[in-house]
């Protein structure tokens, strides 16, 4: 083989590769974004669900055999799991955030797999708890805690620690609040919708009666 097409292949290899750095480098925080968002909506959501609290969560709990009160425990954990894990910096609270959300949503496939509940009762959760798991192992370097960033994640200028400035600019919270209010505004606003179609579940699944 002569120079030339050695040069040409070791090329191609090269452009394949960057391409695929390229790709990665882009699919990464959308993957995170997208996942981060379902998980902060769950979130959001459940905690409205749980501090009304609505039939759905009652009725859950009677058929696990929790106490009631535990809804309103569940309801105030899961509204600072929400604004930890959507606001910037926060970087311990957010692994403490993340541990919990899984957690919660783990213990709620466990209960009712122990109950023999099929898998229209366990199968949202587990969704809910995979999404959590990407969206901690996707999470971009300013939202990781030093001892775990990636090699690659650090910046050059961040010092042995790779800790970096703190994030204060007003646009990176104001982004997030702002999004946390347009959640909570539809999971209220969409109550009454969420209280047929849940009733219509706790009805199918046998746990109450029509």
């Amino acid at each position: 083989m002569n120079m030339p097409e050695t040069f040409q292949r070791t090329n191609d290899k090269a452009a394949t590769v960057a391409r695929s750095g390229w790709n990665l480098s882009r699919i990464r925080p959308i993957a995170f974004w997208a996942t981060t968002f379902v998980i902060v909506f769950e979130l959001a959501a459940g905690s409205v669900w749980n501090l009304v609290p609505i039939e759905w969560m009652e009725v859950q709990m009677r058929h696990l055999g929790y106490p009631r009160y535990f809804v309103y425990i569940l309801g105030v954990w899961q509204v600072g799991a929400a604004v930890a894990i959507i606001a910037p910096g926060l970087r311990l609270i957010k692994e403490w955030a993340y541990v919990g959300a899984f957690f919660l949503w783990s213990s709620a496939v466990a209960s009712h797999l122990i109950l023999g509940d099929g898998l229209q009762a366990w199968g949202v959760p587990l969704m809910f708890g995979v999404c959590a798991i990407a969206s901690w192992v996707l999470r971009p370097a300013d939202r990781r805690l030093p001892a775990t960033r990636l090699r690659r994640d650090r910046p050059a200028d961040a010092g042995q620690d790779g800790a970096g400035p703190p994030e204060t600019r007003p646009r990176a919270w104001a982004v997030p609040i702002g999004l946390l209010v347009v959640l909570y505004a539809v999971s209220i606003l969409t109550l009454p919708a969420a209280e047929a179609m849940t009733h219509g579940w706790a009805v199918e699944n046998g746990w109450i009666d029509e």
